[in-house]
């Protein structure tokens, strides 16, 4: 008996390394990025390093996570652990903490073995790609950004997840940024999840004005918390929670998304990423409960995606297309049962939802060699209603009216703040012109040099000055002009010579020791 329970205690210590478990990948993102930097010449010879450091620290963390599995099955497991205060914001503390709970060890473990396995997929899948090590950094990225998520403790360490699986998505999108419509996708699908920042952002901020902490155990207040507080602290994480979920108005996106590799669009929208925000509210339940709306909130905006993602999916063309519509209306499933309060339904739910997802997605490149028969047709329930079937082609047309006030604003005023600054600001502060000229450095016919700022415009306006002057009376050779010059020039050798004979020049130094005495 003493024997288990050194092991149970031995296991219980071994939690104190929970810790390692998103640094690993981080750590595997900076070696991998070193390496591509110190060579950036691509090469069949990279590949089995480059593919090696990243399954093998995802590897590594989930060996942890199955023994901190096994901890908490034992119940040797702190709910929470915390390694000391690494920010402050005003006078409350930000901890370095993690929670070892029934929602969070099953999905980081889940999250760590689909992540694995499409890194073991990747390697053969993307082999000889240009940007075959760059794609293994994002994606070490992404699994230290999911891990963050899953495990962290308080919102801002979350939050910082939260960003880093984002910024992984965004470099992910825009894998092949030599063609324009990855760039234009991927800057959608960045402009369109700051919303979604913004809410989390408020959540944090309003969250250390009305509770003064920003764990997740506190965010449900003592009790005391008013029904309006409550529901604005709500409010912002349900806006982050929506919008990282592609949940109705903020469906668009997702669909863009898939412009990244295939293993990368598996574990990012088909299984992970777009259960984050469900996972944000099985973290807020007990805020949640107690704003009633806010619930009402939940189920109908997950019951109307449920509904778009199924019409959307039972019309698309391509298989990616169909799985990612599906997976939104699955996830708006979630989100109905989180509005309803059954929130460990819909933790189960996502489980078995991100598993096989990310099996149907991996499996995807291989669809038209396994499947021998043409796809089936629209149902003729749809076809009969041409509206709707319209409607359901067009995805209903939240795409264009998102692109109408989202991106084109954005785009909008992006060119607007570039002019500015060529226009105004760099001629204010004399930087360097970046027109046709200058940038080939040919200089425009009749013009020898530039002037930048308003000083090198007022030298450059007196230089043109003097140069006319001179073209004038000197070079033009005009002899109205020369001739008062050429008298003057013969009067001035007649006084030289008559200063360079002695008797002159005795006289000059006589007169110079008079001045002088």
């Amino acid at each position: 008996m003493s024997g288990l329970e050194s092991v149970v205690g031995a296991l219980g210590q071994a939690t104190r390394l929970l810790w390692l478990v998103p640094v690993l990948p981080l750590l595997a993102a900076g070696a991998i990025g070193v390496r591509l930097l110190a060579c950036p010449q691509h090469g069949d010879e990279h590949e089995p390093l480059t593919a090696a450091l990243a399954s093998h620290a995802a590897l590594a963390a989930l060996a942890l996570l199955l023994l901190f599995d096994l901890a908490a099955l034992a119940g040797a497991t702190p709910g929470h652990l915390a390694f000391g205060e690494w920010l402050a914001i005003g006078t409350t503390p930000v901890r370095l903490s993690f929670m070892l709970d029934a929602y969070s060890l099953p999905m980081a473990t889940l999250v760590t073995l689909i992540v694995w396995i499409a890194l073991r997929f990747s390697a053969a899948y993307l082999h000889r790609e240009r940007a075959f090590r760059r794609y293994f950094v994002g994606m070490s990225l992404f699994l230290a950004g999911m891990l963050l998520i899953v495990l962290a403790g308080n919102a801002v360490l979350a939050f910082v997840g939260w960003e880093l699986a984002g910024i992984s998505s965004w470099l992910l999108i825009a894998y092949a940024w030599e063609r324009p419509l990855a760039t234009a996708n991927a800057l959608f699908v960045f402009v369109a999840n700051r919303v979604g920042d913004a809410g989390f952002l408020l959540g944090i901020g309003l969250a250390v004005w009305s509770v003064g902490t920003v764990d997740w155990s506190g965010l449900a207040g003592d009790g005391t918390m008013s029904t309006v507080t409550a529901r604005l602290l709500a409010a912002g994480f349900v806006l982050a929670a929506l919008v990282k979920s592609a949940q109705l108005p903020f469906t668009p996106w997702i669909a863009r998304a898939l412009e990244g590799p295939t293993p990368s669009s598996a574990v990012f929208y088909g299984s992970l990423m777009v259960h984050a925000g469900v996972f944000l509210l099985y973290r807020l339940q007990g805020l949640l409960l107690q704003v009633p709306d806010m619930m009402a909130l939940l189920l109908v905006a997950g019951l109307l995606t449920a509904l778009y993602g199924a019409l959307c999916a039972l019309v698309q063309s391509d298989v990616k297309s169909a799985l990612i519509f599906s997976a939104v209306g699955q996830v708006g499933l979630m989100f109905f049962l989180c509005g309803l309060g059954l929130f460990w339904l819909a933790a189960c739910y996502s489980a078995l939802h991100a598993a096989w997802r990310a099996y149907q997605f991996l499996l995807a490149p291989s669809y038209m060699h396994l499947v021998h028969q043409p796809a089936r047709p629209v149902p003729h329930w749809l076809r009969g209603q041409r509206w709707l079937y319209t409607a359901a082609l067009q995805r209903f047309w939240i795409e264009a009216l998102a692109g109408s006030l989202l991106s084109r604003p954005t785009l909008a005023l992006g060119r607007d703040v570039r002019t500015l600054d060529e226009r105004v600001i760099d001629p204010l502060i004399g930087a360097p012109r970046t027109d046709r000229h200058a940038v080939s450095g040919e200089p425009e016919a009749g013009e020898l040099i530039r002037g930048h700022g308003l000083a090198g415009r007022a030298l450059l306006a007196f230089a043109n000055r003097l140069q006319t002057i001179e073209d004038r009376l000197l070079l033009s050779g005009d002899d109205a002009m020369m001739r008062p010059l050429r008298r003057i020039g013969a009067y001035a050798d007649a006084i030289e010579l008559l200063l360079e004979q002695p008797r002159y020049l005795m006289l000059m130094v006589m007169a110079t020791f008079v001045v002088i005495l």
